[in-house]
């Protein structure tokens, strides 16, 4: 096993689990109950998943799928509901600011003149780490969670790029990836903060679970890598029908569209739009944020017209020629039967449903 690659996927993995602490250690102090604690449990499977990616995958990562994301994902969204649900209880006063600089100044100066009597530098360091957590302590709470959810987002990026890939992603599709992860990331921050900092929205708690359910059906997407990757197919006589042949060809593009319309902006439009059709609730960056989100849905959708428009014409120019089409993942073998170009030009003929007519088998 490589040295590097079993640094990037050691530290990348303590990244989450700190991160997760960091976690449940607010929700602990929030809630006043060491119960909480036990959400820490949730880390050992990222160790379970450690150690089996170590053993079998000598630590790179798997073809489609990220387990580590996936798992950092359970450890940490328990903590950030529970944070927001108890975010509505919470003040902040008017310079909080202010406030803890001069107290964090005093605080050090006071650990500075109790060190000079010390042993060494040891007693310094150790007088600085307390009155930094005694500073971080009395951070206000909605503070607190915001930078969770800053924090949590930017680790997702940077972890999936520390990350060992695997042998099917190359390093041009990780650097698409990133780049759409970090706009991804951006869109999903903005529907978190501008929906839950709504103060009406803030007194009903039906809507605050309603929009965290739609905010952690959004996370489900990062985990996965289909975005980049094109499926592997062969020119099969299973593979040969509209769906397979169309899922083949533009996987990656209908994945993004799937994901668009199914995951984020459909789901943050309608949650969106229930806010401002059934409760009335209205502002100027909401109304911003929907008209984006029909946009970009009108967008995807006519982008779906053209992939399938395009398809279509490819089919018929191919059967024209005389040609089986084939996917352009896989090479096509040159060796196919007549058999096969008839069922191919009936095919792209695009017939009513015929199903009682099974194909010939002989060949």
């Amino acid at each position: 096993m490589e040295l590097m690659v079993l640094l990037n996927a050691l530290v990348t993995r303590l990244l989450f689990v700190l991160h997760s602490l960091i976690g449940v250690w607010r929700v602990t102090a929030v809630k006043k109950e060491p119960k909480y604690w036990l959400l820490a449990l949730l880390n050992l499977l990222l160790c379970l998943e450690t150690g089996l990616t170590l053993k079998f995958k000598q630590g790179r990562g798997y073809k489609w799928f990220s387990p580590a994301i996936f798992l950092y994902l359970i450890c940490i969204v328990p903590s950030l509901w529970l944070l927001e649900i108890h975010h509505g209880t919470q003040y902040c006063g008017n310079e909080p600011g202010a406030v803890q600089v001069n107290v964090s100044n005093q605080d050090f100066n006071q650990s500075r003149e109790s060190s000079h009597g010390s042993e060494g530098t040891d007693h310094h360091i150790i007088q600085t780490a307390k009155v930094f957590v005694n500073q971080l302590s009395t951070i206000c709470e909605t503070v607190w969670t915001l930078a969770l959810h800053q924090t949590f987002l930017l680790l997702l990026v940077v972890g999936r790029w520390l990350l060992p890939i695997g042998v099917e992603i190359t390093r041009d599709q990780l650097s698409q990836l990133l780049l759409m992860f970090v706009g991804t990331a951006a869109d999903i921050l903005e529907f978190a903060s501008e929906t839950l900092d709504i103060e009406d929205v803030r007194k009903n708690y039906v809507l605050i679970n309603a929009i965290l359910a739609v905010w952690t059906w959004s996370m489900l997407q990062f985990p996965l890598d289909l975005a980049v990757q094109h499926i592997g197919c062969k020119p099969s006589a299973s593979a040969r029908r509209i769906p397979s042949l169309l899922l083949c060809r533009y996987s990656a593009e209908l994945w993004n569209i799937g994901v668009s319309l199914f995951i984020q902006d459909g789901p943050f439009f309608i949650v969106r739009s229930i806010l401002m059709g059934h409760f009335r609730i209205f502002n100027q960056m909401l109304v911003f944020f929907t008209a984006k989100n029909i946009l970009v849905v009108t967008l995807q959708l006519y982008r779906l017209a053209v992939i399938t428009l395009d398809f279509r014409a490819t089919v018929l120019q191919k059967s024209r020629k005389g040609e089986v089409c084939c996917c352009p993942c896989e090479p096509y073998e040159a060796h196919a039967t007549g058999h096969q170009e008839n069922e191919m030009k009936e095919f792209v003929a695009f017939p009513p449903k015929e199903e009682s007519r099974a194909p010939s088998e002989d060949h």
